[in-house]
């Protein structure tokens, strides 16, 4: 018997599917098959799928503050660090060629669906933003937003296009290039005093 309570086995199965499916193909039916409940057992736990994906956010953005904090953690320097995050396009390029980027997926869904948790959503991207643009400030860019906005564009680029092509040669050809722009744009900077 898996010891994980109930209500984060549902979380977590529907942050899968959600990810896998998407947030509108995935029914409740679907979130508690995967987690082998009756329907009776999953209403107890969450009441409209609206729930669900509010829970599911909240995991997101646990799961996103504790990579980051990790890559803090392990990175020598603010550059290491940023490469880290270039990094994550290799670490889950299987993933990623196969169903898109999580953040951006979900973020793109919301949207066009023009749900109420958009916003929240959205602070996925923002986490992403603010810690990336504070290791260019480290690193000496009074320009560090820009430069934070730019990296995560070129992310979700990459990360749609591999989606679509599956390429893998093209992932890594992109995350030397992302490195290379990184190294070029740090060239001249003055790291900031820490």
């Amino acid at each position: 018997m898996d010891p994980t309570p109930t209500r984060q086995r549902i979380i977590d199965a529907a942050d899968d599917l959600f990810y896998r499916q998407g947030f509108e193909h995935t029914s409740f039916a679907d979130i508690a098959a995967s987690v082998g409940l009756s329907r009776g057992n999953f209403y107890y736990h969450f009441k409209t799928k609206d729930d669900i994906l509010d829970a599911v956010i909240v995991k997101r953005l646990a799961d996103t503050r504790a990579l980051l904090d990790q890559w803090e953690f392990a990175g020598r320097n603010p550059a290491d660090r940023i490469r880290a995050f270039i990094h994550i396009l290799i670490a889950n390029q299987a993933k990623i060629m196969a169903h898109g980027c999580p953040v951006g997926t979900l973020c793109a869904e919301l949207s066009k669906l023009d749900h109420g948790a958009q916003d929240q959503a959205n602070r996925l991207f923002t986490l992403f933003r603010t810690w990336l643009a504070r290791q260019f400030a480290l690193l000496g860019r009074d320009d560090g937003d820009d430069l934070a906005l730019h990296l995560l564009a070129l992310s979700q680029g990459v990360a749609t296009l591999a989606n679509a092509f599956r390429d893998k040669a093209f992932v890594d050809r992109e995350v030397r290039r992302m490195e290379a722009w990184l190294d070029a744009s740090l060239a001249d900077a003055t790291p900031a005093p820490i």
